[in-house]
């Protein structure tokens, strides 16, 4: 941890070897995060350095109360928002009322790897995706979702449930129905 502590005061005094090791600890992880948000591997990387960027420019700001890790996170996933707001417009769903009443099964996620599931998750249209990432992964609210999306709640709330009844769907297409056997006759 102290190591740490010298890596990022290093780079808050713009000491570069220290922001190539600060990039080594952490850029697998955060690699990962910005891949939730992104359509591919290759918007990924761009949200990544733009990132990292970020970090090493603010860096001196950080005050250690928390994790380092949680503080780099939210920048990824703040790159990853701005970059969306400005590549995709937002519309509202008119009758949001029509999604709030389903029932959805939590096992359907237990036929699938977790890359698989990232791989379904970039399929979705960057909106849906941007929901389903900010409520399942980073356990926003649909009143916070609302304000860092510029959308309201009953959007964000039709959009990530719009985006489960998808996932749910490839899923089924993938695997069949789950529950269910595929040899089975009725």
């Amino acid at each position: 941890m102290e190591d740490l502590k010298k890596i990022i005061k290093k780079c808050g005094s713009g000491d570069a070897r220290a922001q190539a090791k600060l990039y080594e600890l952490f850029a697998p992880k955060m690699f990962g995060v910005c891949l939730r948000y992104s359509k591919d591997s290759t918007e990924a990387e761009d949200n990544l350095q733009e990132g990292f960027l970020r970090v090493y420019t603010y860096i001196s700001k950080f005050r250690h109360e928390g994790s380092f890790e949680g503080w780099m996170r939210r920048i990824m996933v703040n790159v990853s928002l701005e970059k969306f707001r400005k590549q995709h417009s937002v519309y509202p769903v008119e009758d949001v009322t029509i999604y709030e009443s389903q029932n959805y099964t939590e096992d359907i996620i237990d036929k699938i790897s977790a890359m698989e599931l990232i791989e379904l998750i970039q399929d979705l249209t960057p909106r849906y995706r941007m929901v389903f990432n900010l409520y399942v992964i980073e356990g926003l609210n649909h009143k916070e979702i609302s304000e860092k999306m510029n959308i309201s709640e009953g959007t964000s709330k039709s959009n990530l449930s719009r985006a489960r009844e998808i996932l749910q769907r490839k899923v089924k297409e993938l695997y069949g129905e789950v529950g269910s056997t595929k040899n089975s006759t009725a």
